[in-house]
Order: structure tokens, then C-alpha cells, then sequence
């Protein structure tokens, strides 16, 4: 028998978001392939005004924004993230700057400048329970 490893886009288990949030999943953008990542540019391109440069969120937006650069025209700055719960991490890359920001996956409400691809529409609590009303 061969032990395989297998990366999946969705795992469940206990995990730590970057801005300190526990989870029970997450989505684990280390499974998409170059291919994957070049669709999903071609979807933030259809959605996002036209765009001068691009960076990306460290680590995770790097090749986000690597597959973004083909679509640079003119514009403003664009801050591209691969996952985002609150959106910390896109504001600590922005640093007050003038940017609008894409992020592939968006597991709660995103800054009003950032535009996600996907969106959970579940609970947005961080421990996936009914938001209080």
C-alpha cells in the first residue's frame, strides 16, 4: 500500500486563520493548480474595473496576482489575496494607499474596496455559527 498525501481544496479540521480566528475548515489554496489560478484571473478580470499594476497578498496572493498580470492595462493599483476571512490582511497590504483589492475566496464580508470571486454565504461567524441578529 502507498501512502499518498493528498492536498484538497476544502479541509475540515482545527486551524488558525492569519488574522487569529479559529476555524473548523479551511480552504486550502495550495491544491489549485497554475491552470486553475489562470481562470480564476480570467474571472476577476471580467468582474474588476481596469487595473494599472498588481501585487499580491503574501504568501497566498502571489501567484493570484503572477496570473493577473496579463490583464494590467491602466488604472489604479490592484491587491490581489487568495483567501480572505477579514480582510486584515489585504488592509495591512494596502497600507493606506490608493488600491482596489480581488480575493479568489471570501469566507465573510470583504473591505468595501475589495471585490471577491467566491463567496461563502453561510454562517460568516469564525466558528461557523449562526450569526446573531
Amino acid at each position: 500500500m502507498t501512502d499518498r498525501t493528498e492536498t484538497t481544496l476544502f479541509r475540515l479540521g482545527d486551524f488558525v486563520s492569519h488574522s487569529g480566528i479559529p476555524m473548523h475548515w479551511k480552504i486550502e489554496c495550495d491544491a489549485l493548480t497554475d491552470r486553475d489560478w489562470e481562470c480564476l484571473a480570467y474571472l476577476a478580470a471580467q468582474l474588476l474595473p481596469a487595473f494599472g499594476s498588481v501585487e499580491g497578498v503574501p504568501v497566498g496572493g502571489i501567484k493570484f496576482a503572477n496570473a493577473l498580470q496579463q490583464y494590467v492595462t491602466v488604472g489604479p493599483h490592484l491587491i490581489a489575496d487568495d483567501v480572505t476571512s477579514t480582510g486584515q490582511s489585504l488592509e495591512q497590504a494596502r497600507n493606506g494607499r490608493q488600491a482596489i483589492g480581488v480575493a479568489a475566496f471570501s469566507r465573510g464580508a470583504c473591505p468595501a474596496w475589495v471585490i471577491p470571486i467566491f463567496t461563502w454565504s453561510g454562517f460568516l461567524s469564525p466558528m461557523d455559527e449562526p450569526a446573531q441578529t
